[in-house]
């Protein structure tokens, strides 16, 4: 079975393999995933928010997630990275822990995901308006705001495995609920601020 026939857990799994206190470096990352650029690099950037970390997990995976999404939004043919993080990643056991706690969501969802309206996947206007709303949710995920690491997540792991598989649809779905999400982030930042207004009146 060649890297082009394999799922993503599969791919995932074999990265895993090994030390658990080694660096699955971005570099490593982008050889193994040939089949696409900007996927497996953003599916990475998401990892943090799934795993309990000292510092805020949103801190960490919110810029990456930025990164990945201005340079869609540029409509960059492929990821571009700074010489000092491509030799950065997560740890194999980090990587470990993530596998083996959302075995199960991946198995249902590769039973669904197939490749489909690659319009959505690979027209350039249609890649940086998903490289957009990541942008702006990466900086959503890096505000320090309760219980959101998980949803936001789980959300965004849906771009990662749209780009992945080429799933247009799952793209559109994952467009719909983004724009939902940035729009009723916007709405209920706008009434605090008025709340905190009238409030200090």
């Amino acid at each position: 079975m060649t890297n082009e026939t394999k799922t993503t857990y599969q791919l995932l799994c074999e990265l895993a393999e090994g030390n658990p206190n080694e660096t699955v470096s971005l570099d490593e990352l982008l050889q193994h995933f040939r089949r696409s650029a900007f996927g497996p690099l953003l599916l990475i950037s998401v990892l943090p928010a799934f795993i309990p970390l000292p510092t805020g997990a949103g801190a960490i995976a919110g810029p990456l997630v930025m990164l990945v999404g201005m340079q869609m939004l540029l409509t960059l043919s492929k990821p571009w990275l700074p010489h000092w993080l491509c030799r950065r990643g997560p740890s194999r056991g980090a990587l470990q822990r993530f596998l083996g706690r959302s075995k199960r969501l991946f198995s249902w969802l590769e039973r669904r995901i197939r490749p489909r309206l690659d319009i959505v996947i690979a027209y350039p206007a249609a890649s940086a308006f998903t490289g957009l709303q990541l942008l702006l949710l990466g900086f959503l995920l890096a505000l320090p705001i309760p219980f959101t690491n998980y949803p936001f997540g789980l959300l965004l792991m849906a771009y990662a495995l749209g780009l992945l598989e080429r799933d247009g649809g799952l793209m559109v779905l994952a467009w719909g609920v983004g724009i939902t999400t940035v729009i009723g982030f916007a709405f209920l930042s706008e009434a605090a601020a008025t709340w905190v207004t009238q409030w200090l009146a």
